[in-house]
């Protein structure tokens, strides 16, 4: 069984309007969400082999929150991921190896909603709205290769305001 955790960033701070999109920081509401995430990611045990993380600043600010949470994972930042869409998204994890066992990738909406709502479409919280710092995890019983066009079932799907 594989495991894929989607994230998205913590909520950003829009205070510097002349900032490019990119080198957007977290707002100290992200601040707050990612540490309690980082508590259920402790709570829950999950801590996946490998980590796939936006350049942007607001998903490495996000990474950094959880950062302990994620015990030994190997964690590649990758240009590519900003702003991907779900395609872009899907032929990067496609060509995970077929030996990782459970991995963790933190990007930008509409791309990860978008990805959530293809590997379970009938969930329909994930159709509703996939906020800042919403963690959703999948089961996929095939080969990463497969992603998307296998089935995945979403194990578990959490926001901030559910997280104590």
């Amino acid at each position: 069984m594989r495991y894929l955790h989607v994230l998205r960033h913590a909520k950003s701070s829009w205070d510097d309007p002349g900032l490019e999109d990119h080198e957007r920081p977290l707002a100290a509401r992200g601040r707050k969400a990612g540490k309690r995430l980082a508590k259920h990611l402790r709570r829950e045990g999950i801590q996946p082999e490998l980590v796939l993380c936006s350049s942007s600043r607001r998903t490495r600010e996000t990474l950094e929150l959880i950062r302990t949470a994620l015990g030994e994972a190997v964690i590649v930042i990758e240009g590519g991921l900003y702003a991907a869409g779900c395609d872009r998204l899907l032929t990067r994890l496609h060509e995970l190896p077929e030996t990782a066992g459970s991995v963790l990738i933190i990007g930008h909406n509409p791309g990860l909603q978008d990805l959530a709502r293809t590997l379970a479409p009938e969930a329909t919280r994930l159709a509703e709205k996939f906020p800042t710092c919403a963690l959703a995890t999948f089961a996929l019983d095939a080969p990463w290769s497969l992603l998307g066009d296998a089935p995945a079932t979403l194990v578990s799907y959490v926001v901030p305001r559910e997280l104590a």
